[in-house]
This record gives C-alpha cells, structure tokens and sequence, in this order.
C-alpha cells in the first residue's frame, strides 16, 4: 500500500488533463503504416465495420472487371451494365480483422456512389447507387460462412438515391437524404405516413444546390435533441424531420467556398458528452475546394484546395463560425473521431477536387487534430504513407484502435498503367500514436464487460492497467461505427458517459462503474465500441449493445 501511495503521488503531477491529452501526442511519435494486403482485387470505394468484427467493402460494378474471381464459377448477369453484361468478378468482399483474411462477396447491382446505415440489430442496409441500382436496397447481416452475402431488394427506394447521405434515427429508422438532382428525403423503413411511392421535399436541398445541381453527400448529424443538423454547400441548418421543418438557419460557412462533393470536405459532430448540463453538440467541417474548380480542371487549372477548418456550436444563442487553419490545403480527406477523443484528417490531395483525374498533390501525411487543446497547438503531422490515396479513397476506425485504409481509382475503369495515380487495390492500416509500445503501460485492457447497457441505467466492466495515474483521467466512450465513403463517415458518433466511478480490486485491477446514454437522441440504439480510456490511451474496444 506505501509503495502504491508513494507511486500515486509520483504520477499525479503527470496527470493534469491538459498533460493526459500530451501522452498520447509526443511530437516524435508520428503513428506507424503497416501494408496489409497489396491487392484485395477491387478499389475500396465504400466501408463499413460490423460487430463481428468484419469489414464490409466495395467498389462500383461498372468498371469493368475486378482482379478478384468470383468463387465457384459464379457470375452477374446485368444487362444494364454499360461495361460487361456478364462478369464473373467480384466487387465486394468481407474482409476478416483477426485473420486479415477476406473473400468475394457478390452485389448484383451497380454501388457506385451509394450510401449505407447500420439497423438495431448490427445488419448493414445499403442505399442506391447509379444506373440500376439506383433505387436498389441492399442488406448484409454480420454472419460467418462462405453463404453469407448481399440481399438485395430492387426498386424499394422511392426515388434515385445516387451520392445520397444516410443517418440512424432515435426510433431505429434510417433517414436516405438528397442525391443527384434529388431536393427531398425518405425513410427506411418507411414512415407510415408517406405512401410506397412518396419523398419528402426539402427546399433547402434545392436552394443550396450549385449550377450542376450539386449539392451531394450533404453532411447530416444527429443532435442530441433528435432533430437533424444538415450541411449542404456552404449553408446549414437544424432540421425536425418529424414535421418537415427547419426549426433554424446557421450562417454560411465563412470563404463562400462550398465544401460538399465534388469539393469534398469533410465534416464530423464532435464527441458528445453526457457530463455537460445542458448536453452541446458541435460540428467541425475541414477542406475541400474552391467554387469553380470543377469546372477548371476540365481546362488543366487546379485550384488550391482549402486549408480551413471551421467548428460551430449548435446550442449557442448566436452560433458563428469559429475558423482555423490545417498546416495545408486538403480536399477528398477523411475525418476519423479517434478513441480518446482526437479527430484525424486523412488521405486527400492539396490541389484540385473530386472526380476523374481531377486532383494533384496528394497528401500522404495525416493530421490529428485535439479538440481541447490551444488553438496553436490543435494540429499534428503524422507520418507519411507510401501510397497516394485519392478519389474513392476510404478511411474507418478498426476495433483496437487502427485507421483502416483503403481504395483511390481516380480513373474511369481500372487503370494500373498509363496516369499519374494508378487504381490503388491495396489495404493499408495506420497506427496513431496512442498505440506506440512506449504507452503500454498505461494502456487500460478490458477484462470484463456488461455487453448490454441499458438506457439510464448503471452498468460495469473491469480492466487492468500496468501503471495507473488517477481516478480522474478514466473515461468511458462509446463509438458508433460509420459508413464512410467520398470523404464522409456517416452516422460517426461519440458519447462520454457520466457517472464514472473508479475503484481497484485488485493489484492492477479496476473496477468502472458508469451509466448508460440518457436517450435514444443522445445514442440510438444498437451496437457500438465501448473503450476505455486511460491517461489519454484507449483500450482496445468491446462490442455492447445498446438497448
């Protein structure tokens, strides 16, 4: 007991907040990249984790020809494919992150740009797409065996659902917002008071929309208190999708640039957290391109992308803008919340925008970002890939806290030869440097877990640590896993539950007592990551089912 005292006292001048924040950002940690796999036969358009610890990925299906077979002399038969009526190669697969093993899977109907949400029960439902799969539904529940594949329900989308954005509702619904020419939303399953064959008009949609009617992958997040803030361009508001109403209007995203495709910023709601009265929510959007560059590259000029940040609470009674700078421009990046709470800014190019052939300078460097930190002391660079990663590039949180990445095929069809950035079918993953040997120590392990936690209700687990600093730097944090395509992970949330308690149990057990989310708003339920964090280092992450 006198030694673990003296040791307490030892650490508890290391274990400010501000200094917990800093262990897990040394400046010559630059987090490790490690190739998993040179080839998994398609370019990882979209991904999704599930709760098996499975990652679902796929491309587009008309782009002729994937470098992965089919299985058992399977083929597609389409006659609406513009490239191959028949083609026996496959454009998905399930790839396994224990074994980094993965196989084929087959979808029938063309995903290219399409949208996706996970359902209560962990399954994946997979909106849209082009061509005939534009108001395709597909379905892949988390399974094991070689059986185990897309489900597809054609024509069940009212309307053509192509770079359309999803979310998950309180009430267990998914929310299908915009696409291409499209200025209204639908629900699945449907809302009881809309016909099989209606949507829902959403003015703003078209108000917001550019010259080529774009507006596409408009940013939604689900606030706290159920309504939906929508992004789309350079304006934003606080939408009541239960009575077709904006409730408000945010002012325009300071620069006059817009940020959604094909300029291509990215957006995340920062970590919610049940400790503040009233819970805040705010929304950080970061890069993308210039107003014209779409059409500029058509004549060889690429734009300098942007290099602003811009962080807005929603709560405040006179919300604005809060701007900041990136060390560089960025467009095509992705925004990762990061387990203990860090934001990280991967993949993308400095010059350019979305689209065929249409960006240079990629940026191989990811940046995290701390939240909580200093203004001048927010960014970080990390260390440099080998691997350009660009148009139809992809980015997820892994369980044990890897950024998986994947995908860049900023061609038509698959082009290995001949440009300046080759169709890219590699799997890579990042390492932050909270995962640095140098932090085992204290690195909380997950011994033992409540795998249900009920709304408002306690709830246990129990974990082991080398070294333990202090009771007050353990938080307990929720993740739900996001679809991620074209620069946006939808449906990435975070909750910081309240009433942490820490008590030892043993020689370098502990014991966590904490209380599940408040409401369905605050966290819907199904199947989220739970870490631990400790002195600024996560744990791996459980799977708990929230209910």
């Amino acid at each position: 007991m006198e030694t673990f005292f003296l040791l307490s006292l030892l650490f508890i001048i290391h274990s400010s907040p501000a200094t917990s924040q800093i262990l897990a950002s040394t400046p010559t940690l630059q987090g490790e990249w490690r190739l998993l796999h040179e080839s998994i036969g398609i370019s990882a358009m979209h991904m999704q984790l599930l709760k098996n610890n499975k990652v679902v990925i796929f491309d587009r299906t008309d782009f002729g020809p994937s470098n992965l077979s089919l299985p058992g002399g399977r083929c597609r038969y389409d006659p609406n494919d513009d490239v191959l009526k028949t083609d026996c190669t496959a454009h998905s697969i399930l790839y396994d992150i224990g074994t980094n093993n993965f196989r084929a899977l087959t979808v029938q109907t063309d995903t290219w740009c399409s949208s996706g949400a996970v359902l209560r029960d962990g399954t994946l439902v997979q909106t849209g797409g082009f061509n005939d799969g534009d108001h395709v539904l597909r379905t892949l529940a988390p399974c094991n065996g070689e059986n185990c594949d897309w489900v597809e329900f054609p024509g069940v989308l009212a309307q053509r659902r192509w770079y359309a954005s999803n979310q998950i509702l309180p009430d267990g619904r998914v929310i299908i917002v915009g696409g291409r020419a499209q200025f209204n939303y639908e629900f699945y399953p449907r809302n009881s008071r809309t016909s099989s064959s209606n949507s829902i008009w959403l003015n703003f949609l078209r108000e917001t929309r550019d010259e080529n009617e774009n507006n596409l992958y408009p940013f939604l997040h689900l606030l706290p208190d159920g309504n939906l803030f929508v992004f789309a361009n350079t304006r934003s508001i606080v939408f009541d999708y239960s009575q077709n109403r904006v409730v408000r209007e945010f002012p325009s995203i300071p620069g006059g640039n817009p940020r959604n495709y094909p300029s291509s910023g990215s957006s995340i709601l920062l970590p919610i957290n049940e400790n503040t009265t009233p819970v805040e929510s705010e929304v950080m959007i970061c890069g993308g391109a210039p107003r014209n560059a779409f059409q500029l590259v058509k004549r060889g000029t690429f734009l300098r992308a942007s290099s602003s940040c811009g962080r807005l609470k929603i709560n405040d009674r006179n919300p604005t803008w809060q701007m900041e700078n990136m060390p560089m421009p960025r467009v095509m990046s992705d925004m990762i919340l990061l387990p203990n709470g860090d934001v990280i800014i991967i993949n993308g190019a400095e010059l350019g925008t979305a689209g065929w052939e249409s960006a240079r300078n990629p940026i191989t460097r990811p940046l995290i970002y701390k939240p909580n930190e200093e203004s001048n002391r927010r960014f970080s660079t990390m260390a440099t890939s080998p691997r350009p990663r660009l148009y139809h590039s992809t980015a997820i949180l892994l369980t044990d806290g890897r950024i998986l990445v994947g995908g860049s095929n900023p061609h038509v069809y698959y082009n290995f030869t001949g440009v300046d950035f080759p169709t890219d079918l590699s799997l890579e993953s990042f390492s932050p440097p909270y995962l640095s040997p140098q932090y085992d120590s204290l690195r909380p392990r997950i011994i033992e877990i409540d795998e249900i936690v009920s709304y408002k209700n306690s709830f246990s687990l129990t974990f082991t640590v080398q070294r333990f600093m202090k009771m007050g730097v353990v938080t307990v944090r929720l993740v739900a896993p996001s679809f991620n395509t074209h620069s946006f992970s939808m449906n990435q949330r975070m909750v910081l539950m309240k009433g942490v308690q820490v008590t030892c149990v043993d020689y370098n057990v502990y014991r966590v007592d904490a209380i599940g989310p408040s409401t369905a708003e605050i966290a819907p339920s199904g199947y989220y990551l739970l870490f631990v964090v400790h002195a600024g280092v996560p744990s791996s992450g459980m799977w708990v089912k929230i209910q």
